[in-house]
Parts: structure tokens; C-alpha cells; sequence
């Protein structure tokens, strides 16, 4: 036991870098320390915290459950509610705005103060609140709260400062716009309805004042009572009793008549001078049965009735289809004189709003479009044509077309990247849209001074990618493909893809992209890398596909003679990547278990592929012994070394896609050869029988390594190493709202220690054939669960998130197994943690005496120095693991281009550099002077342009090595390596460790990347308890740290991206995309960078209807609402009815004056300026019409002095 306790101590207090045990490890959170070093690093820091500022920037996407429409015809900008509390306003393209209630109420209605620059929300915490759009970012000026009855409809006249307000009990209330306090004058239900009605009419679901008067008030019930009420005189004019409940209500602009839409999916139509009966009922979709009977129809959700001076009126409505064809698609049926159109829409209808021409409810209205909001999708269809067709949206509203599963965000990117995509996506644009312009156009929007292209790439469950143009925090698709093509069509309920995923087998879990070279990789939800190169021509094109073991072997232990009936290799002679070993799903298994073959089917003949991305290799991991491939945890390319790498939970594979060829693939245990960090044992017996067909000890002999990666290079395993690995975790994550978050998951007794199962020892449970092993892919849009952030709630939840987030299934420490091969007592394990430094869950010493799946979690290329005696920089990948440990493999590759493409690529693995506590993350590189060094990158040539046979082509490398990027300092670089808790900063060759930071105790980090900010470099962090976080380099001083959001569902987790510029991104919700800044520069040019919602337009005016029409009552007839529900003449209303809560915002530039006497001067003051202005405006006018009729004056002077002696006959 003595001798077991200094192995941990020399294991706590050395490292191959020799500075593990130094007091910077130690360190407490928060506070940086350095090391002694060899040489002393002079970086000058020029960050500081006040270059720091987290806010938000602006949302993309379609509106997240939307509930309510509104309109401004003057404006002309539109605003959608959502049941979360948001409000999106969008105007022209690049005028976007989002809101959002602190309550997080549902937004039960909107209305529009009509070229007043303000909109009225009415929430469903009863709760009426008023904002202001004369500023870029719009702020609430007042609320009311009320306190007694539920808010139902509300109703806003055309300039009126009075809004009504329709309660669930039947009363209408009249709010003051201005001063938002409620009016003692109140329509009680009681004294609309007749005495003699015995039942109460139901809540209020309509309100409109007549064309005809504005002093009458029509007042719909939910009953089927309609009720016009005479706001003078305080009584009803008259009341319609009908036998189906009403749903809403339409005036003909005249005043004289109005459409009812009802329950049982019919229209009426009333006329004012008789109100017994409807004049007209129609069943627009209701047919006549045999019976002579109608047949029923779904309830008439809403109608519009608009009139137009050229044509017949529209009737445009939703619902009223026939009960008796179930399945059919929501409809909105517009009716234009005898003509029905129905179109079919995608989606449930939530709301839809005619525009008009005019603002003016007494005038010919002249409907020119219909927005309809969806439930996903927002269409506007254009009225003018006959056919109807639908106008071209100009905003990203398709985000969601598919679920998103992950996000990628580059900043700065090569300035001809964005034009070329877009080219090439247009040609595949659709076409049959509307001729006419937008009509949503107001607001204004200029391009602001900061501006550099910037792309975001999203992949989606049905396995498209899409690019967008993200430059000037605009959204705008540039390009889109499916990975889906490259795969054969798995038929219905058979295949390997219908046994492995149910809905989505070409889910994209996450993708590489290099802009300058234009390589693109993607990495499915079936552990299967589809590699792009970019083209600007099509081309016919076969697939090279590549087949891959990467499989730790099941949790048996195996005795010899089991062990020569299952051998864990293939067979010698069936060793190439090109031709691997063809296998049924039965072959050499057990009847029924799958074995050798991959979860999708390749097109295996030459396909024809359009410009763009077109898939030159696909890699795909194979099933092993009925066990499904563990999903890939993380990849990385370099094309100037034409190689890829990626690992999951079994290890870690690099191929060279140059050759098609695969170099490494091996356990993530045989990585650190003899100089495995934590000395753990060989487990499987049949190690000495195979050590001479698996890779023998790593160590720097490259030769050997050579001799096995040619001998099986579709097939390498370990040396002989069994690690005790149940593939089956039951996480408390899984099968959240229906889905199963964790695809890899399992269930199994977790937690609990095993039961012998027979004399060969412990086993556990393999899963049947049948059974698939994850019902759908992981969509990150459809992710929403409660995470524990505390270090007090267990490390169970947290273990099973980042077994979502990174798609590895990491088996608990918390399980104790007892195994005759590999245990220690408890007293050694109890002294192990003794002399272990505190480590986190994936990371602890204590570990040694449990059985682990150490995953890969992140990789990295680049030049570096593979051994501390290198004197120059060589091709290197760096590895991260599960259990924090850093692996540095150095590579040779040819530098020819003829020898590239022939000679094979050496690896070699060094052994361990460092570790760390929790996962590793993130990898990044700088020079001496603190600049990030680039990894080297092949420019982009197209693979399908002519070449000149006098000129061949030649790969265009470019190297940003440590050496040349730096002329004062010498050799070395520093590498900067960021696990789940800490992030150190280490100087090579020589691997000393020259700053640490303890990022966090009690959550832990999901992201972080090195990234540009204020022309230097910082680390940026975000942590599951919602931290921002940002650290200097190299010295991991904290310059900023954020309480910003909380981690409250794992597609925060797996969308969340840092990227260049001081700005990130994530996935708000399954349909919008978030983006934020940490710049205190781009936080102070935002205002800049943002639309106006609000631009000065004069109001048209009405139309003279003439004489004639006046005479007979045409005009409409005005009433001073002021006189009727001011104070004077109305009395206060009840405290206790409503209560009014001021507003935090007000008009731009009166952020401090906001309330009192000072925020009502500031208020006074510019209405002044306002009214100045306009009186100015009427002043020109007036003195333009006083020059025209002097003018007119002279003009007829002279043509009377002219004529003035003349004779009538001589005129």
C-alpha cells in the first residue's frame, strides 16, 4: 500500500512537463499565478475590463409560438406577439427588432397608436402595457395592471387617445393612451343586454366603432350577442340574439351593415335597419347532404369583409372546412364575388390581418394583401392578381425548416466568400413569387461603419446545411445542400438506417468548416464524415467511402478459449480501406447480431453533382458484435496537411483524404503508451495472443507504428487492452418531452454493483438485435430540461448533459463494479483520494480504482513541438480527453506534392503533456508576443477547372508556423488549453506551464475558444450557471465575468459559439437565433448599426366624399371622446380595478429624466419641438399660398387693365 501511495504522490506532483506539482496548480478561483520558467515571456496585454460589455444584439429567425398581429398601414411595419412574453417589429429588410416583456406573459393582442411611433400590448396576466418605437431600441413608457377581471379584446380607434378594453366578465373599460390610467366611464354587461336576459353574455371577443358614427360602439359576446352601444347617450341602439357563438366581427366601410364569422362555420350578414334577422347566411364550405340537410363545418376563427372601388368586395376568412375529411391542411379562403379561393396552408393559422391602402375605416378600403401568421411561417399573399400568388420573404423565417441541431459562427472570413455562395445559391432559388414590392417597407436602415463579412452555418435534423450571410447583424441565406444525397434511400422500416435511428439518420451532429480553403465537413448523428470541396462547376463524381472499427470491446471478460472463437481482429487479408471485408448482419456473429458494417449506405456509382459543395469521401464507423458505433465526439481538419482526425468514447481515428487512406485508429488508453497518466491495467486476458496483430506500445519508434497502420488500417485496436466499458448509461436526462435527448443512451442499472453471472466472471447484458439503439437524432431545437449547476446537486445530471453535448456516453464513477482482475479495497481507495488533488468528475485520481471511458473531446492541428528536444516546429495533433489529459502527437508529412500524394504520412504519439481537471475543450496557439498563430491551410483551387497540361496545378500552401510568425523572440510558442474547470497556458518545447486559472468550483465550463477582441486576443468562456466569462492572454487575467443565462435547456449547451470580434451566438429557441456581443466597441456602435423603427410620415388625409354624400349622411359623425370619458365628466375608476405601473424607457435621450417634473419637461419640451416643427411645416405652406394668390392677384390686375377699354364685341 505504501508503495500504491507514492505512485499517486509522484503522479499529483510531476507531469512529463514537469510542472504539474507547481504552486500555479494549486490556485485558487479567479486568481492566476505563474511559474518559474526557463525563459521569461514579455507579452504586452493591452486588455482591460472596461473593453468589456455583454449585451444583445439582435434575434434572427421566426418568432418562437407566435399568438398576435398587428399592422401600422402608415408606417408600414409589422409586429408579432409570442406566448413567451417577445415581440418582433420588422419593417424593410434589415429593420428587425425584438422585445420582450419582463413578465414573460403571453402576448394576447397588439395595436398599433397608427403613425404615433407606439404599440399597445395586452398580455395575458391582464397587464396592458405601452411602448415606445421612437427609439432604436423601444422601451415601455406604461403599464396597467388589472387587478379584477381578465383583459379579452381590445379595440384602438384610428387617432384617438382612448383605448377600449373588453374584459372575460363582459364590461368594457376606456384607457387613456396618454396617461394610461383608466376612465370611470364603463359599459357594464348587465346594461348592454336586455333586462329580461337571463343568462350572461359571455366574455367580450369583439369591439369597433362604427364607420358611420364614431360614437357608436359595437360590442360582440362570445354568446352570440351582438350590441351597439351609444356612447352619448349611454344605452344600447340596438341587440342581436344569435344562436351560434360569435368569433369575430367586420364592418362594410360604409356603416351600414357588418359580417358576423360563427361556431358552426357560417357568415352573417346584418343590416342596421333591421337587426332581427341576418339578410344573409352563407356556409361557404358546408355542403347539402342527401338529407337536405348541412353538413357541419369547423368554426370561422376570424373574417374580414374589404371593399375596393374597382372590383367586388373581398371576403377573406380561416376555418369553416367540413368536419368529415380529417387530415386536411389548414386553410384561408379568400371569396371575391362569386370566386372562392381556398389555399392550403403548411401550417395552423394563428392570426392573419388584411392591408389596405388606407387608415381610414369609413373609406373604400381597397386590400391590396394578407399576412398570415403561422404557426411556423409567415406568408403575405398578394390580393392584386388573380391567382394569388405569395410575396417573397425577405427574412430569414425559414431557420427552422428543418430542426436545428448545431451552429457554427466565423467572423472575418475571406471577402469572397460570401459573394460566391450566394451566386451559387441562387441559382436554386424558387420561382412563381409575387412581382410586386414587400409591402412591409417602413422603418430605415443604413449599412453601419463596422462592417466585415461574417457567415453562420446551421446544420438541421433532416441533414441540410445552410450558410447565411450574417455581415452588419443582418441574416441573409446565401446557400443550402443536403448531406441526405450522398446515401442511398433506406426503404421503409428496413436497412441499417431504420434499425439505428427511427426519424433522423442524417442528422447533422457538427460541422468543420475552413473558409480559406473552402473544405467542409460534416459529422452526422449515424457516426458517419461526409468531406466537401467547394466548386464552381458540376461534375460527374463517384464517392470513395471509407469504413472504419472503432470499438472498445463489450464489459465481458472474456476467458481464452471465448477469446479464439471471437477474434478481436479481422482476419489479415482483408485489411484495405478501399476494399474493406464485406459482412452480412450476421457475418461471423451470433445468428442476428450485426457486425462490419456501417449504419448507411453509400451511393456506390457515379452521381452528377451541381456546383457548390460535393462530397469527395465519406468515413464511416462500422457496427462491431451487434453493437452500435458510438457517435463522433469531436474532429478536426487541416487541409495544408490533408488530413482529418476525430475521436468519440472507444478513440481516435486520423485519415489522410488526400490518399483516402486511414493512418491511426486506435483506443484512447493505447494513446499514452507506457506513460499512461493514471497506470491503469490490461483488463482483457487475450492481450499476449494478440499484441503481435494490434499496434505495439506507443512509444517514439515510428516505424513500428508504420509497419501495424499498414498491416490493418481499417481495423486497428489496441494492443491487446480491454477496457471494462458498458456502452448502455440510463441517464435522468433521457426522454424528455417525448424525444430522447441522449441518443446514445441506454437503459441499464446504473449505480448498482454487478451480480456474477457464472463462473466466467461478471457480465453485462447485451442489448437484442432488434432494438435500436436511439430512437431520434439529437435536435437541438427541441431541447428543454432542467440542468443542476450547483456542485452540491450531483454530478449525475451533469455527466449525462455533457454525454448529450459532446455525444459521448461516459460511464459513471459513481458505479462501482467489483472485478477479480482489476480492484482495490476500500482502504487503498479511500487513500488514493487522499493523496489525489481535487479534481472534477471526469478528472479525479479517485477514478483509478473505477472503470472509465475515457473519450476523446477535442482535437486540434497545428505546428508545434511533438518532443521537448525539437528544435523546429513540426505537424502536430493535439488531443484532449474526457479525464483532462492532453496528448501530443507529432507527424512527418512530405512536403513534395508528388510524394504527398505517394508516400504515407508518419504518426507517432509522445505521450501525455499535461492534465488538467474536468474534459478538455479547447486548444489555442500564440506566438511570443501574445498574436494567434493560424493553423496552416491549402488556398483554394477548384478540383474541376481545366487545368493547362503546360502548366499543372500545384497545391498553394499557407504556413503560419510559431518560427516565422516571430523574429525577436526565437523559437517555441504558447499553447493555451481550456478544459471544463481550468485553463493553463504552457510554453513549448519545453512543456512547462507558465499560468493557470481555476475558471470555476461549483459549475462548469460547456464553451471556450480563443478568439480577437479590441485588436488583441482573450479566452472566452461560457459556463453552465450562465457565466460569460472572458480571460486575458497568455497571463488568464479575468476581464470580464457575466451572470447572463442561465443554462435552463441543453440547446443553449449545444448551440452556443464564440467566434472572432467579440460576439457569439446561440439557439434562443427551436426557431430563433440569438446573437450577442462581450465588445464594450460594438455595445457602443450598436445604436448605429440598427434600424429605425420610426420615420416622420405625414398622415394622409381623409376623402372629400362631396357634397351630395354629406348631404344624405355619407360622412361619418364625429364625437369628443375626451368630453365623454375624461375626468370631468366621467369620474375616476376604482383604484382597486387597475393599477398603473410607469414605465422604465421613454423617448431617446431621456433615459435619466424619466419620470417627474423633469421627465415631464423633457416630455413637454419635445412635443413642443414637435409641434414647432409641424407649425413651421404649416407656415411655409401658408406663406406659399399667400404668394401664389398675390400672384393670381397681379396676373388677373393686369388682365383687367388690359381689357378694361374694349368693347364686349372685341373680346
Amino acid at each position: 500500500m505504501k508503495k500504491f501511495r507514492k505512485v499517486l504522490d509522484g503522479l499529483t506532483t510531476s507531469s512529463p512537463g514537469g510542472t504539474i506539482g507547481s504552486p500555479s496548480c494549486g490556485s485558487a478561483a479567479g486568481t492566476p499565478t505563474s511559474a518559474p520558467t526557463p525563459k521569461e515571456i514579455d507579452v504586452q496585454e493591452t486588455l482591460v475590463s472596461e473593453n468589456f460589455q455583454l449585451c444583445k444584439t439582435v434575434r434572427h429567425g421566426f418568432p418562437y409560438q407566435p399568438t398576435a398581429l398587428a399592422f401600422d398601414p402608415v408606417q408600414k411595419i409589422l409586429a408579432i406577439g409570442s406566448r413567451t412574453g417577445g415581440v418582433r417589429i420588422l419593417g424593410r429588410p434589415g429593420v428587425d427588432c425584438y422585445c420582450q416583456h419582463e413578465s414573460g406573459a403571453a402576448v394576447l393582442q397588439l395595436q398599433f397608436l397608427i403613425n404615433e411611433g407606439a404599440l399597445v400590448t395586452a398580455c395575458a396576466d391582464d397587464t396592458l402595457h405601452l411602448w415606445n418605437l421612437r427609439q432604436r431600441r423601444p422601451a415601455i413608457l406604461h403599464s396597467l395592471k388589472f387587478n379584477r377581471e381578465r383583459v379579452t379584446f381590445c379595440h384602438l380607434p384610428f387617432q384617438s387617445k382612448w383605448l377600449y378594453v373588453g374584459t372575460e366578465r363582459g364590461n368594457t373599460h376606456m384607457v387613456n393612451i396618454e396617461s394610461f390610467i383608466l376612465s370611470g366611464y364603463v359599459i357594464m354587461w348587465n346594461k348592454a343586454i336586455e333586462l329580461a336576459t337571463k343568462t350572461h353574455p359571455g366574455p367580450v371577443v369583439h369591439l369597433s366603432d362604427s364607420p358611420k358614427d364614431e360614437g357608436k360602439l359595437l360590442i360582440g359576446f362570445e354568446s352570440g350577442t351582438v350590441v351597439q352601444w351609444d356612447l352619448r347617450c349611454k344605452k344600447a341602439d340596438f341587440r342581436i340574439y344569435y344562436d351560434e357563438a360569435i368569433h369575430s366581427v367586420s364592418w362594410h366601410h360604409e356603416g351600414k351593415q357588418f359580417m358576423c364569422s360563427h361556431s358552426d362555420g357560417s357568415l352573417t350578414m346584418w343590416n342596421l335597419r333591421n337587426t332581427t334577422k341576418p339578410f344573409q347566411v352563407t356556409y361557404p364550405h358546408g355542403k347539402i347532404q342527401r338529407d337536405g340537410r348541412k353538413e357541419s363545418c369547423k368554426p370561422i376563427l376570424k373574417v374580414e369583409y374589404k371593399t375596393s372601388r374597382s372590383s367586388e368586395p373581398f371576403i377573406v376568412f380561416s376555418g369553416g372546412l367540413s368536419y368529415d375529411k380529417a387530415g386536411r391542411r389548414p386553410t384561408l379562403t379568400i371569396m371575391h364575388g362569386k370566386a372562392i379561393t381556398v389555399l392550403e396552408m403548411d401550417y395552423p393559422i394563428v392570426e392573419f390581418m388584411v392591408l389596405c391602402e388606407t387608415p381610414y375605416n369609413n373609406e373604400v378600403q381597397e386590400p391590396s394583401a394578407v399576412v398570415v401568421l403561422l404557426e411556423k411561417d409567415l406568408i403575405v399573399v398578394d390580393l392584386t392578381q388573380s391567382n394569388f400568388p405569395v410575396f417573397e420573404n425577405p427574412y430569414p423565417m425559414d431557420v427552422h425548416e428543418s430542426p436545428v441541431t448545431c451552429t457554427a459562427y466565423f467572423a472575418d472570413c475571406p471577402p469572397d466568400i460570401i459573394p460566391i455562395l450566394y451566386s451559387i445559391g441562387a441559382k436554386h432559388k424558387k420561382t412563381g413569387y409575387s412581382q410586386k414590392e414587400w409591402p412591409i417597407s417602413g422603418g430605415t436602415w443604413t449599412l453601419g461603419s463596422q462592417t466585415y463579412p461574417e457567415v453562420i452555418i446551421t446544420g438541421h435534423a433532416d441533414g441540410s446545411i445552410k450558410f447565411w450571410d450574417a455581415s452588419a447583424i443582418t441574416l441573409q441565406m446565401l446557400y443550402k445542400f443536403k448531406t441526405s444525397k450522398v446515401f442511398e434511400k433506406p426503404k421503409p422500416g428496413e436497412g441499417r438506417a431504420a434499425d439505428l435511428v427511427e426519424e433522423d439518420p442524417f442528422a447533422v451532429q457538427m460541422v468543420s468548416w475552413c473558409p480559406q480553403s473552402r473544405i467542409f465537413c460534416v459529422v452526422g448523428i449515424s457516426a458517419h464524415i461526409i468531406l466537401y470541396r467547394f466548386s464552381k462547376y458540376d461534375a460527374n463524381t463517384q464517392i470513395v467511402c471509407l469504413d472504419i472499427r472503432l470499438q472498445c470491446e463489450s464489459d465481458d471478460v472474456i476467458t481464452p478459449s471465448e477469446n479464439e472463437n471471437n477474434p478481436c481482429f479481422p482476419e489479415p487479408g482483408s485489411h484495405s480501406p478501399q476494399a474493406p471485408h464485406p459482412a452480412s448482419p450476421s457475418s461471423g456473429t451470433p445468428e442476428g447480431v450485426k457486425d462490419s458494417i456501417p449504419c448507411l449506405k453509400v451511393k456506390d456509382r457515379v452521381v452528377r453533382v451541381p456546383p457548390g459543395y460535393q462530397a469527395e469521401l465519406v468515413i464511416q464507423l462500422l457496427w462491431v458484435d451487434g453493437e452500435p458505433p458510438q457517435q463522433i465526439s469531436t474532429l478536426d481538419i487541416n487541409s495544408a496537411y490533408g488530413l482529418l482526425a476525430f475521436g468519440n468514447c472507444n478513440g481516435l481515428a486520423i485519415v489522410d483524404y488526400l490518399q483516402k487512406t486511414i493512418l491511426l485508429c486506435m483506443s484512447t488508453l493505447d494513446l499514452y503508451g507506457a506513460s499512461d497518466p493514471y497506470q491503469r491495467l490490461t483488463r482483457s486476458p487475450r492481450r499476449n495472443r494478440q499484441s503481435t496483430s494490434g499496434l505495439t506500445e506507443l512509444s517514439d519508434n515510428q516505424q513500428s507504428i508504420d509497419m501495424e497502420r499498414s498491416k490493418s488500417p481499417t481495423s486497428v485496436k489496441g494492443p491487446g487492452r480491454k477496457l471494462s466499458l458498458p456502452t448502455d448509461l440510463k441517464t435522468d436526462l433521457d426522454h424528455v418531452n417525448g424525444h430522447c435527448t441522449s441518443p446514445t443512451s441506454q437503459p441499464c442499472s446504473a449505480g448498482k454493483p454487478r451480480v456474477p453471472m457464472g463462473p466466467e466472471g461478471p457480465r453485462l447484458t447485451r442489448r437484442g438485435p432488434g432494438r435500436p439503439p436511439f430512437r431520434k437524432a439529437q435536435s437541438a431545437a427541441c431541447m428543454e430540461i432542467s440542468l443542476p449547476v450547483s456542485h452540491t446537486e450531483g454530478y449525475a445530471s451533469r455527466r449525462a448533459m455533457l454525454q448529450q453535448l459532446h455525444g459521448v456516453s461516459m460511464y459513471s464513477h459513481d458505479e462501482h463494479h467489483s472485478s477479480s482482475a482489476y480492484c482495490w479495497n476500500e482502504k487503498a481507495a479511500a487513500e488514493s483520494r487522499e493523496n489525489s488533488f481535487s479534481r472534477s468528475r471526469s478528472s479525479s485520481v479517485s477514478s483509478i480504482d473505477r472503470d472509465t471511458k475515457e473519450a476523446i473531446t477535442t482535437l486540434q492541428f497545428g505546428e508545434s513541438y511533438g518532443r521537448k528536444s525539437d528544435a523546429l516546429p513540426t505537424p502536430c495533433l493535439w488531443v484532449g480527453t474526457s479525464l483532462g489529459v492532453v496528448v501530443l502527437i507529432p507527424m512527418s508529412i512530405p512536403t513534395d506534392q508528388e510524394e504527398r500524394m505517394e508516400e504515407a504520412v508518419t504518426i507517432g504519439p509522445c505521450g501525455t503533456v499535461l492534465m488538467l481537471k474536468g474534459s478538455v475543450l479547447r486548444f489555442g496557439f500564440l506566438d511570443c508576443m501574445g498574436a494567434v498563430i493560424q493553423s496552416p491551410y491549402e488556398a483554394w483551387r477548384d478540383p474541376n477547372a481545366s487545368e493547362d497540361p503546360d502548366r499543372p496545378r500545384r497545391r498553394k500552401l499557407v504556413n503560419f508556423s510559431p518560427s516565422s510568425s516571430q523574429d525577436t523572440c526565437g523559437d517555441g510558442h504558447l499553447a493555451v488549453v481550456c478544459s471544463e474547470k481550468q485553463a493553463k497556458v504552457i510554453l513549448m518545447p519545453s512543456q512547462s506551464c507558465l499560468f493557470v486559472h481555476n475558471i470555476t468550483e461549483s459549475s462548469f465550463v460547456l464553451r471556450a475558444d480563443v478568439v480577437s477582441a479590441c485588436n488583441s486576443v482573450c479566452l472566452a468562456c461560457f459556463c453552465a450557471n450562465g457565466h460569460v466569462m472572458t480571460l486575458s492572454l497568455p497571463s488568464l487575467r479575468p476581464l470580464m465575468d457575466v451572470n447572463y443565462l442561465p443554462l435552463t435547456d441543453m440547446r443553449i449547451a449545444r448551440t452556443f459559439c464564440f467566434t472572432n470580434g467579440g460576439q457569439a451566438l446561440y439557439l434562443s429557441s427551436p426557431t430563433e437565433i440569438q446573437r450577442i456581443t462581450y465588445s464594450q466597441e460594438m455595445c457602443d456602435n450598436l445604436q448605429e448599426m440598427l434600424g429605425e423603427l420610426f420615420t416622420p410620415i405625414e398622415t394622409p388625409e381623409a376623402q372629400n366624399r362631396g357634397f351630395l354624400k354629406g348631404f344624405f349622411g355619407g360622412n361619418a359623425n364625429t364625437v369628443d371622446r375626451e368630453e365623454l370619458f375624461g375626468e370631468a365628466s366621467a369620474g375616476k375608476a376604482s383604484r382597486s380595478l387597475a393599477q398603473h405601473i410607469p414605465g422604465q424607457g421613454g423617448m431617446e435621450g431621456m433615459k435619466v429624466a424619466a419620470g417627474g417634473v423633469v421627465g415631464d419637461l423633457a416630455r413637454a419640451r419635445i412635443a413642443l419641438d414637435e409641434r414647432g416643427q409641424r407649425l413651421g411645416e404649416l407656415e411655409d405652406r401658408t406663406a406659399l399660398m399667400m404668394t401664389s394668390a398675390e400672384s393670381f392677384s397681379k396676373h388677373a390686375h393686369e388682365l383687367m387693365l388690359k381689357c378694361k377699354d374694349k368693347k364686349w364685341y372685341q373680346l
